[in-house]
């Protein structure tokens, strides 16, 4: 009993592969110096294929069904140095199981910053990552190029090399979309489907194809974007101005709502003051040269208008100027007792007595006698 094992187990009958890992791009079916029996059964499962070959050359391949391995479906066998008995005689040969599903979320990245030129920034750095997704195209040149002779090749051993292609080919084929720095992350989806293509061609060289790649995020170092979040602050607060006026109001409206308040609201009246402050020194650092001083040999602006308040009939009026003041006087609306008032005054005085106003009194003359 035990011969006639022996005699059996020189022989394999069936060949296949339960691939049972995420991973595995080829697997060799172990063979074991065992003889391939002719009218063996070889079953290659959907996305799979199975590539023989013998002494590194490469034999036929079979993509998936049930097969009888005679002579008349491997006809390459035939040629084979190890194929030299009758069509019932065993068989010698390596055979690999060629993974064709997708392999996913593979990652890649940048590890260095990319410079680039932005029209609006100028030289900026970028960095980039993302996923991108793989599957054997042509088995018989990745086993050729990458897999050789390895039983067990799996994805590990080939993604180091993709997504240094990946990488190292990213920088020119993302400056070459023409996409402003502000505008990559609404144009993801087109720049990782043009990418696919530009990177794919060197890929294929290896047997394999890019079927995906996605770009999840393109950054600048964390500096730049806490400067670009500044202006973005000022470019939502619009005219400064404005904000001041309406932080001013919705200060004192808390002031009133809140009496206990009132110190830490006058801090913040204090610290709005002092934006005032600011913005009209930022105002005025702003203004044409021109605005704040008078030609070369020109003469000087005229002094601003006094403004007087008048008391007539018992009523404030005004402000009225010197001219509009001395009308008044002529028409006797105003007379010396009048009370008038102007800014820099502690309070109301007669017009007779008031420097400024005496001279026009003086050519009114005083009222008939009665």
């Amino acid at each position: 009993m035990a011969i006639w094992d022996k005699i059996v187990g020189q022989f394999i009958d069936v060949i296949e592969w339960v691939d049972e890992t995420n991973d595995t791009i080829v697997w060799k079916f172990p063979r074991y110096d065992n003889e391939i029996k002719n009218g063996a059964q070889l079953i290659v499962r959907e996305s799979q294929v199975a590539v023989f070959l013998h002494e590194g050359e490469l034999g036929d391949i079979f993509p998936p069904g049930r097969y009888e391995l005679t002579t008349q479906n491997i006809p390459i066998l035939t040629t084979l140095k190890s194929w030299k008995y009758a069509f019932d005689a065993p068989f010698k040969c390596n055979i690999y199981f060629v993974s064709t599903r997708q392999f996913t979320d593979l990652k890649w990245g940048t590890k260095n910053p990319l410079m680039l030129r932005d029209p609006e920034f100028g030289a900026v750095r970028l960095r980039a990552f993302g996923t991108y997704a793989m599957r054997v195209g042509d088995p018989g040149t990745l086993i050729e190029e990458i897999a050789g002779t390895d039983p067990h090749f799996s994805t590990d051993e080939i993604t180091g090399q993709i997504r240094n292609i990946l990488v190292s080919r990213f920088a020119d084929a993302l400056a070459e979309t023409g996409i402003p720095m502000l505008d990559l992350a609404a144009n993801y989806n087109e720049i990782g489907d043009q990418l696919r293509t530009t990177l794919g061609g060197e890929i294929d060289e290896y047997g394999i194809e890019l079927t995906k790649f996605l770009v999840e995020n393109i950054s600048l170092p964390a500096e730049v974007e806490a400067m670009l979040d500044k202006r973005t602050q000022m470019g939502l607060v619009g005219n400064m101005q404005t904000y001041t006026q309406f932080q001013t109001a919705n200060a004192i409206q808390d002031m009133a709502e809140n009496p206990g308040a009132g110190g830490n609201m006058m801090g913040v009246l204090a610290g709005v003051g002092m934006g005032n402050v600011v913005t009209g020194a930022v105002q005025g650092a702003t203004q044409p040269q021109q605005q704040q001083q008078p030609p070369s040999g020109g003469p000087p602006p005229l002094p601003p208008q006094v403004q007087w308040f008048a008391g007539i009939d018992g009523q404030q009026a005004g402000p009225f100027q010197q001219d509009a003041l001395a009308q008044l006087i002529q028409e006797g609306k105003i007379d010396r007792d009048t009370l008038v008032w102007k800014q820099g005054m502690d309070n109301w005085i007669a017009a007779g007595d008031v420097p400024d106003l005496a001279g026009l009194f003086g050519a009114t003359p005083p009222p008939l006698p009665k």
